[in-house]
């Protein structure tokens, strides 16, 4: 499994606290099927992309000096390409069982729900910490155009932590400190999303550095490499953000 993903979130400003949030998402699937007839086996690759893209509009409500209680409304719009019934018509031909489930071109779906997000941040000149925790549930629903075998609708759930130490390495970088980053995330998929992926937990742990870039008149004010290594249940894996 492959997964690209660019997106991002922020809160417009301390006096008009308007949440907004914007992800795309590029995933390349490619299970490899086994097909046997008892005296001989082949390998028959199976291969799916996928294109999904999430906006979400929120308010930020203090609770406390540092913390926000923040809620979000969601929408996403997704597409599943294969080319896979040639691959399943050999399966049931080797094995003799139905893979309807491989017997599709497209798969469009829309989805509506909304997210709750607890924010924590605590920033002194010499360490930053952030923390959320983050509650999800997007409802989705198959649209015109999807291909008859796998219409239908499913709920989308999860629970998240994430956590962030920003401090100074004492090196400087374009006239600016050189921070280095540690992370920590954890996140619970409920229902047929844990049933769908093999596992419904996933932990992540990341180290990186920051180069703050403010002094130059640019849209970001900061530029940072994270190296992560993600662990759950039966599945490990890598990323570089």
């Amino acid at each position: 499994l492959g997964l690209t993903q660019l997106g991002g979130g922020f809160t417009w400003s301390q006096s008009f606290p308007l949440y907004l949030e914007g992800n795309a998402a590029l995933s390349r699937y490619d299970p490899t099927f086994i097909a046997s007839n008892g005296t001989e086996t082949r390998e028959i690759p199976v291969k799916m992309t996928s294109l999904a893209g999430t906006v979400g509009i929120g308010w930020d409500f203090p609770i406390a000096r540092e913390l926000k209680l923040r809620p979000i409304a969601n929408f996403t719009l997704g597409q599943v390409t294969s080319d896979l019934s040639a691959a399943g018509r050999l399966i049931e031909a080797e094995t003799g069982k139905e893979t309807k489930f491989l017997d599709i071109a497209s798969l469009n779906a829309v989805g509506y729900g909304g997210s709750l997000m607890l924010d924590y941040e605590h920033y002194r000149k010499t360490y930053e910490i952030d923390v959320e925790i983050r509650l999800t549930h997007i409802y989705l629903q198959s649209i015109s155009g999807t291909s008859e075998g796998v219409q239908g609708s499913a709920l989308a759930q999860s629970v998240g932590l994430w956590s962030r130490w920003r401090a100074p390495t004492g090196l400087q970088a374009l006239d600016r400190p050189v921070r280095y980053v540690l992370e920590a995330a954890y996140s619970y998929y409920f229902g047929p999303d844990g049933d769908m992926l093999g596992f419904n937990h996933l932990s992540s742990l990341g180290a990186g550095l920051e180069l703050d870039i403010s002094a130059y008149d640019l849209i970001a004010t900061r530029l940072r490499l994270i190296g992560r290594y993600r662990f759950g249940e039966n599945v490990t894996g890598w990323t570089i953000g």
